[in-house]
């Protein structure tokens, strides 16, 4: 997989610093994601280093397109999302006390000679979970014809359990119990 998202370590200023890039269908693509049919993101990343605190707080903002779970068509997923990192060099702890102290940052562990941050990984996960369970149009948004054929579905399902043999059956328990 190529590297898209990548900070560079060495060199970094003191203080602020911004980047950004753009994330496309072919980085969803290059993970293996078959369910993400189209992407439009853009990510902005402002790393704050000071002394040996760096922080970086990343800002997913775009479109996911995915499949209707209704209709199948396209659907574009708003995706708005923020993560806040906090990057340690060194292994990381065996127990998640470290963790709790960060707070609301989720720390990330790199190599103690680590010269680069490799964001890719969690723009993608972070993208994947900015997704709804359930993927659907608003009501009467769904293709006509997907929406009439789920329409009539239900009309026959409905009379094929009142054309059923066991259709008789039906209540038989509750009759016993009177």
């Amino acid at each position: 997989m190529m590297d898209l998202i990548i900070i560079p370590l060495n060199g970094l200023p003191a203080g602020k610093t911004p980047f950004s890039w753009h994330v496309g269908k072919e980085f969803f693509e290059a993970f293996g994601n078959t369910e993400i049919l189209d992407a439009d993101l853009a990510v902005r990343a402002d790393v704050e280093k000071s002394g040996s605190y760096l922080g970086v707080d990343l800002y997913l903002t775009g479109t996911l397109t995915v499949a209707c779970d209704r209709c199948l068509e396209d659907l574009g997923m708003p995706v708005d999302e923020t993560v806040l990192l906090s990057i340690k060099f060194g292994e990381e702890p065996a127990d998640g006390d470290a963790q709790a102290a960060e707070g609301e940052r989720e720390t990330v562990y790199l190599p103690a000679d680590g010269s680069d941050i490799d964001l890719s990984q969690v723009v993608y996960d972070y993208a994947c979970l900015a997704l709804p369970m359930q993927r659907v149009h608003p009501d009467g948004a769904c293709n006509p014809a997907a929406a009439r054929y789920l329409s009539q579905g239900e009309v026959e399902d409905r009379e094929e359990l009142t054309d059923s043999p066991f259709s008789a059956l039906k209540g038989l328990f509750d009759k016993e119990n009177n």
